[in-house]
């Protein structure tokens, strides 16, 4: 279910043939992340496409969970997906561990030769993260990997020249 923000979003989602991703979830914020997890994979298994998950402490973790993956000698990745909830509380924690996360998914991005898809929630209270699970606002962990599929696709072609 796309968001309201991109109803658009799961229209002509690309098929790919021999497409690995590997899912990046933090154990913070389980019974949350798990679910953009569960909406990941559905999407992955109705696409046909295979996935690892691997997972770390906190959202704090993550690039450094994708960045050691990208250099290990385990199955190449076409794509990681970084899936987490950081909720805001009293302190200016939230805004450090937000910060941090972005900049390190961006700093992948620019470092490595496949998309690092963001699927970290943000939110300021936990019904903000329960609507981005399967709420009123979609599943944005299938969201994220409706992206994961797109960029893949746009990737391919790039190194192809076909585009």
């Amino acid at each position: 279910m796309a968001s309201k923000g991109n109803k658009s979003l799961s229209k002509g989602i690309p098929k790919l043939k021999d497409a690995f991703v590997v899912i990046v979830k933090t154990e913070w914020n389980e019974h949350i992340v798990d679910k953009l997890e569960e909406g990941a994979v559905t999407m992955f298994n109705q696409q046909k496409i295979a996935y690892k998950t691997s997972v770390v402490p906190g959202a704090g973790e993550i690039p450094f969970a994708v960045k050691a993956y990208s250099e290990s000698s385990q199955q190449k990745a076409d794509a990681f997906i970084t899936l987490g909830c950081v909720i805001k509380g009293d302190t200016p924690h939230f805004d450090y561990v937000c910060k941090a996360v972005t900049d390190g998914v961006l700093s992948l991005n620019m470092l490595l030769d496949v998309p690092v898809i963001f699927g970290v929630l943000t939110v300021n209270n936990e019904q903000q993260a329960l609507d981005r699970v399967g709420g009123s606002e979609g599943n944005k962990g299938e969201e994220a990997a409706i992206t994961a599929i797109k960029m893949i696709a746009l990737n391919r072609q790039l190194k192809n020249n076909s585009l």
